[in-house]
């Protein structure tokens, strides 16, 4: 029994090692969304960079399809991530900037709102070359939307 506990956490202790947030660490991401208020999808890419141990920016872009109209927005995230290994989960945090056209075509429709976002997310990981990548974020400016975003990331 003590043997097999102790080949247990040996293995784990690879695993996680392996896998770790470590400075200098990079990822690609291309993801999905869905905004709980207003029920709107989107296509969503960034790059995330760990600048420290366990802590990473990552500046994305999402393009949301509303029903009238036009919608993106940008984020600039500072992630902090609590575990290591096969699940990693964070903690993020970081400013962010919506950009709305409710009348394309027409002149002085344009609008845009900055704030900032908060959230929490997993990266999971599949095989050494792609991940999945899952985050729940409440942005605080106009339109104040709530949402998932799923998809592959793919660590560089």
């Amino acid at each position: 029994m003590k043997k097999s506990l102790l080949l247990f956490i040996l293995i784990w202790a690879m695993i996680a090692q392996t896998n770790a947030q470590e400075k200098g660490d990079a990822r690609i991401h291309a993801l999905g969304f869905y905004g709980l208020k207003y029920n709107e999808f989107g296509i969503a890419g960034g790059a995330e960079y760990f600048f420290a141990d366990r802590f990473a920016v990552m500046p994305s872009y999402t393009k949301l399809f509303p029903e009238v109209g036009n919608a993106s927005n940008f984020s600039f995230d500072l992630r902090y991530y609590v575990t290591e290994g096969a699940s990693q989960l964070y903690f993020m945090a970081g400013y962010s900037q919506s950009f709305q056209n409710t009348q394309p075509d027409q002149a002085g429709t344009k609008k845009d709102y900055v704030g900032a976002n908060a959230g929490v997310g997993a990266y999971i990981v599949l095989t050494d070359w792609v991940g999945l990548s899952t985050e729940f974020k409440f942005q605080s400016q106009v339109p104040q939307e709530s949402g998932f975003r799923i998809g592959l990331a793919f660590p560089l």
